[in-house]
């Protein structure tokens, strides 16, 4: 079976330095050279997981705004623009996972070259996005196939840096501490997104429109009023354009850094033991969608991070439209964004110290009380910002508690199918699919029900049945979605005892591979 280069080198060294003999030979614990990971190694392994983070918060919430009121498009256009381009990047996520699976191994490993490739194209197409064509005719068209384009060059940059978190090391330990690492540095990365996205935005932010009701108020001026307006919300309206496309174009940049610092610094290791045929991708489909465990995780996840992409999606126009913080509604997103950075060490060490059952527990539950006094107090910047600030310490643990619980399942199917190999991309790949997919579904409901309720593109008021609806997407739904996703988190069964005793198994196995390895080089020198 084949091995990491550091551990050959450090094999054939310490063997090089003794006589060789068969009576006196004793070999180093090769393991524990190559399964731990500097501080260094762990802070580029984490930066690489930022530029997936940026975009994402920049999109998330931003292109629905963007969509409406700086693109003009109808909510009804919006929303299948939303929806196709979240169900394609579903949808890719399986196959692209499946051709990781199969991909062969290079000098810079297995996940490294897709993640190098698909960088470059990904940032042109991503900038295009956020680019409005000079045509009006091809608009809607122009957004879905670049917003498709880029989400499958994305998938192919992180669902290759998700299975990576099982080819740095392959002991638990340390990557859960990888995991730490990683997700302190993608709650910044969308803390970076957010504030790239919104300062640069906010200071030209595509002014309101006058309602109806505004201009009947003032007949005798009418005419005069609406050529001004009309002139003043078209110059300002270019600006507005210019700042989402300067926007895009830093966050190209960071993307591309991010990759770099990725590459030259984390080193990629084969995966040794247990088996050497890779899983067939319908029988990895069986295989993993049928195991117990795994299918909970997501099944809960789904849920409860489907509460929080929601919240997401819509709290932008929340802001804007219901609570009349138009001008402050970037700061509001940058201070939510804020503290769940601040937060990432605390749900660490919760976790550590209680569990990542319960911590996922308990951090789903902190963010009820705030969904629902968002929507009940009345528009008090003060209060909203208190409101904000706490409200991040549970966006920490949503985006914490995932992905430090997948590799457990991963390791405990490992344990149970010992003879089975390439399944990690398609763990990952079908636990984004799913939640990538049910993200589309919402935000294309979401922006269809705000067009049934009467919403108005760029209005600087909206009927009450908007702001009603707004409500609901951020506060009522997200609760109930969280309950239903706890209550399946209920039922799965990998706790405490059973992930170290998987770790403890794992670890034999991988010593009496290495001890088998060791007598056949002894063998071979002798």
């Amino acid at each position: 079976m084949a091995k990491g280069e550091g551990a050959e080198q450090y094999s054939n060294a310490s063997l090089l330095n003794k006589s060789v003999s068969s009576d006196s030979v004793k070999l180093p614990r090769k393991h524990e050279h190559r399964n731990r990971l500097s501080i260094c190694n762990k802070i580029c392994y984490a930066i690489g997981g930022a530029p997936y983070q940026i975009t994402g918060s920049a999109m998330g919430f931003f292109l629905q705004l963007y969509l409406l009121d700086v693109a003009q498009l109808d909510p009804f256009y919006a929303s299948i623009i939303l929806f196709v381009g979240r169900a394609w990047d579903a949808v890719t996520d399986p196959t692209v996972g499946f051709l990781i699976s199969r991909s062969p191994w290079t000098r810079f490993g297995r996940m490294m070259p897709w993640i190098l490739l698909s960088t470059p194209l990904a940032v042109t197409s991503y900038f295009l996005v956020w680019y409005i064509p000079p045509f009006e005719d091809g608009k809607v068209i122009w957004c879905i196939f670049f917003y498709c384009i880029f989400q499958t060059l994305q998938t192919c940059f992180h669902v290759p840096y998700s299975a990576l978190t099982m080819f740095i090391t392959s002991e638990q330990k340390e990557r859960d501490s990888a995991t730490a690492y990683r997700m302190t540095v993608e709650v910044l990365g969308s803390l970076l997104g957010t504030a790239i996205q919104g300062q640069i935005v906010g200071m030209a932010h595509a002014p309101c429109l006058p309602g109806p009701g505004e201009i009947v108020a003032d007949p005798t001026n009418y005419s005069a009023f609406d050529s001004q307006n009309e002139s003043d919300h078209s110059i300002s309206l270019q600006h507005t354009k210019t700042a989402y496309m300067i926007a895009s174009a830093v966050i190209c940049s960071v993307y591309i850094l991010c990759a770099v610092v990725l590459f030259c610094g984390v080193r990629e290791h084969e995966a040794t033991g247990i088996g050497s045929k890779p899983m067939p991708f319908l029988q990895g489909i069986k295989t993993v969608m049928g195991y117990g465990p795994y299918a909970k995780l997501v099944m809960g996840f789904l849920f409860t991070s489907l509460a929080f992409l929601l919240l997401e999606g819509n709290f932008a126009l929340f802001c804007t439209s219901t609570l009349g913080f138009r001008n402050n509604f970037q700061n509001i997103l940058l201070v939510i964004m804020l503290s769940a950075t601040l937060a990432i060490p605390f749900w660490q060490w919760f976790l550590t110290r209680f569990g990542k059952k319960t911590a996922a527990f308990v951090g789903s539950m902190s963010a009820i009380p705030f969904m629902i006094l968002v929507v009940c107090v009345k528009s008090n910047l003060i209060i909203i910002y208190v409101v904000s600030c706490a409200s991040g310490v549970a966006v920490a643990a949503a985006f914490l508690l995932p992905w430090s619980m997948l590799p457990d399942v991963v390791d405990d199917f490992q344990v149970k199918n010992p003879n089975s190999t390439g399944h990690e991309a398609i763990f990952y790949s079908f636990y984004v699919f799913f939640t990538k997919f049910s993200y589309g579904i919402s935000l294309g409901v979401s922006t269809l029900s705000l067009d049934f309720a009467g919403y108005i593109t760029s209005g600087c008021s909206q009927p009450e049945e908007v702001d009603l609806t707004l409500k609901l997407l951020v506060s009522a739904v997200p609760v109930v979605l969280i309950f239903i996703g706890l209550g399946i988190l209920y039922t799965y069964p990998i706790d405490e005892e059973r992930r170290q005793g998987n770790r403890k198994i794992l670890q034999e196995m991988r010593d009496e591979e290495d001890s088998e390895t060791d007598s056949t080089e002894v063998a071979e020198m002798i």
